[in-house]
């Protein structure tokens, strides 16, 4: 009767000591990325266990000359999110459709095309005034012709739709519509890079400075990292995986209005694809700084 007490005692304490370290070994990356420290706050994370529209909406729009159609709702499984992860795809349908995204600047509708893809945005959801952006993510395959998966920032005052506040009025990138590039694979450049820029208003609508405040970084882009932006004092900062690897001096205060965060994956010409594309996002945040 002892050693079958003792046995049952050794069961459940097995038991007790799997349930704990597993729930905590599987929760151990999300608790890591939601973390505060001593001087930043996180006040939003969204690690995508599901789709959540209390932080994001679709983006139909036509913008760069673009190649794909962005479609709603994951059609077409141009957006998903499984397995605690969003993924984002372009996909070649294999014949032409229509589609009614209209260019942002001149109101054209988009040529019929056999590409579709998904992009997802914070706006009128989750904006935040400076603070410190990050995401999350990796582009398997990069490099190959017309890729152009990005994640970035836009002033909360842009006048693109969805609009939704009388205030939405601003055209990019004056003040209230700047853009910051935390995150963007131009696939031009080869494989396992990509760019990261404060674009500079030249003060006029769709007139932006692209090349002067940019760094163009090498990264393992098939593999999980953390890209970040970040306002130190009237300097924007951009980090990967926490090291800075770039400062844009004096940029930080061009962007005084709150800021939504854009996640895409474009097709930016009429090369043909190989195979699907996709970005996936494990998780983004933002955090403010703690001035106590």
């Amino acid at each position: 009767m002892e050693r079958t007490n003792v046995l049952v005692k050794t069961f459940f304490l097995s038991l007790v000591l799997t349930l704990f370290f597993g729930c905590k070994g599987g929760n151990e990356k999300n608790n890591v990325a939601q973390e505060s420290t001593a001087s930043w706050q996180v006040d939003f994370f969204d690690d995508f266990d599901t789709f959540n529209e209390d932080n994001w909406q679709d983006q139909m729009i036509w913008v760069n000359n673009e190649d794909q159609c962005y479609v709603p709702d994951g059609q077409f499984n141009t957006r998903e999110v499984s397995n605690g992860t969003l993924k984002l795809r372009v996909v070649d349908l294999g014949e032409k459709r229509p589609c009614d995204n209209l260019d942002v600047k001149t109101g054209a509708q988009h040529p019929e095309t056999q590409y579709v893809a998904g992009r997802i945005i914070s706006k009128n959801r989750k904006e935040f005034i400076k603070g410190k952006w990050t995401v999350r993510l990796k582009v398997e395959n990069s490099g190959q012709p017309g890729m152009f998966p990005a994640w970035w920032l836009l002033g909360a005052l842009n006048n693109e739709p969805p609009v939704e506040d009388d205030d939405e009025t601003v055209c990019w990138p004056l003040t209230g519509s700047g853009e910051i590039d935390v995150f963007e694979h131009h696939s031009d450049g080869g494989s396992n890079h990509y760019a990261a820029r404060a674009i500079v208003s030249l003060g006029e609508c769709q007139s932006g400075d692209w090349q002067g405040k940019m760094l163009v970084q090498e990264a393992t882009l098939d593999e999980f990292h953390d890209y970040s932006v970040e306002w130190d004092g009237n300097d924007l900062v951009f980090r990967l995986d926490e090291t800075e690897v770039y400062r844009a001096e004096d940029q930080g205060g061009n962007y005084p209005e709150p800021l939504f965060a854009i996640l895409n994956f474009a097709k930016i010409n009429d090369s043909p694809m190989t195979q699907n594309w996709e970005m996936e996002v494990d998780w983004i945040k933002h955090e403010y700084k703690n001035e106590k």
